[in-house]
This record gives C-alpha cells, structure tokens and sequence, in this order.
C-alpha cells in the first residue's frame, strides 16, 4: 500500500514562515498555509491509521500552529514545525506518541510526558521495588537500534519517601519518561519515512505493555479496573 509521504514543499513553507514569523506575511501567504497544512494532515491521519493496525490508538490530535506568546518574552505568532500527537486508549492503554516536523529539527518521541502525580507515584514505587523489566527494555537490542536511551526531566536528588542511594534511584528521580528519535530534512521526505515512523513506534510497544499493567495494578499486582 502507497503511503502518504512528506512533501518538500512542507519543510520549504516552514522555511519561509520562520524568517518571515509575522501576521502581514502569514495573512498574505495564506493560501499557501492552507495548502500545507491539508498535505501535513493527511500524513498524520495515514499514520494514525499505521498505528491503528497494531496498537490500541483512540484519538490524534494536529496541534495548531499559533503560538501562546501572552506568557512568553518570544513574541513571534507562529511555529515554525506542524506537530501531532497519539493517543492509546485508556484506561488499559498507557502512553503517547508525537511527531514534530520542522527544517532541521524533525524528532518523533513517546513515553509518559507529565504522569499524574499518582501514577508517578506507582511507577517509582515499581522501580523501587523492581526495575529488572525497565531495565531490560532498555538495554535490548530492538531498543538500542533505534533510540539514545531514556530522557526526560529528574529531579536532582531522590523524590520525597525514597532512599537517594537507591540502586534505581536514576529511575525513581525521573519526572517524565520518554523516548526520542530524530530525523534529517532527507529522511523526513523520502518515501520510506512513513514506515520509519511507524516502526519506530512499534518498537516501544513492549515497553508500553509493561508500563500499562504497573499502572493498572497495584503493587500486589492487583487490578484497578475492576
């Protein structure tokens, strides 16, 4: 099956719009934005459909490129990169996918961005009392393939309740847990780019499975959805 690709076109508007990141040009250009933005979509809804045929996807969502400046010393209007996100179904289903194209700096990613405070909670007191799964997902070859290790922000010594000389302590001091991939301008519109996307998010799958069940049981290993 032929799949929807990037076109050159995409990355050359975001080009254009990041020198010229004003509301005259972007007024005036605007056709050009609608025209993008159709291809853009059409790229993530394949995708969605990609991910639909091998895990438990729900929703997607294309975020909007305004930018909210009325916090922010950037005043600048408008992204310069379309981004999407994938969500699994819950409550079973745990953790998200998001893809983020832009000149230069396209990157897929997934994994767990903000836990709730209880679920955070759940996964450091797993890790506390066995990280030998997590461990071995990150260490496995399919793993290693593909990403740089697992990112996302710590805090610098161990969370309140924790022991700081915890043998899992770089687990537990997490905030988030994620995952990243980046991709070249060339990779991101070649005609395997799709696949590439989609492969790399089937490849966290059994990370994801593992995260879902600690999530949905206590610490006996108990359901919490019945």
């Amino acid at each position: 099956m032929d799949r929807t690709t990037v076109p050159v076109s995409v990355l050359q508007y975001l080009k254009e719009l990041k020198i010229n990141n004003n509301r005259e040009w972007f007024d005036t250009n605007k056709k050009h934005f609608k025209k993008e933005q159709k291809q853009i979509k059409a790229f993530f809804e394949d995708l969605f459909s990609q991910l639909q045929s091998h895990d438990e996807v729900d929703q997607y969502k294309v975020f909007r490129i305004y930018r909210d400046i009325r916090f922010s010393k950037d005043k600048t209007p408008y992204k310069t990169h379309f981004s999407a996100s994938f969500h699994r179904t819950k409550p079973k289903y745990r953790g998200g996918y998001y893809l983020h194209i832009e000149p230069g700096k396209s990157f897929l990613a997934a994994g767990f961005w903000n836990p709730e405070k209880d679920d955070l909670l759940r996964i450091r007191k797993e890790f506390e009392i066995d990280d030998a799964p997590m461990r071995k997902f990150l260490s496995s070859e399919a793993f290693e393939k593909i990403f740089n290790g697992l990112e996302g922000e710590e805090l610098k010594t161990a969370p309140k309740g924790f022991d700081r000389d915890h043998p899992a302590i770089d687990l537990i001091r997490k905030k988030q847990y994620i995952v990243t991939r980046k991709f070249t301008d060339a990779q991101v519109i070649a005609p395997g780019f799709p696949e590439e996307v989609n492969q790399s998010f089937a490849a966290i799958r059994p990370w994801f499975n593992y995260m879902s069940e600690v999530l949905t049981t206590d610490l006996n290993g108990v359901s919490l959805l019945e």
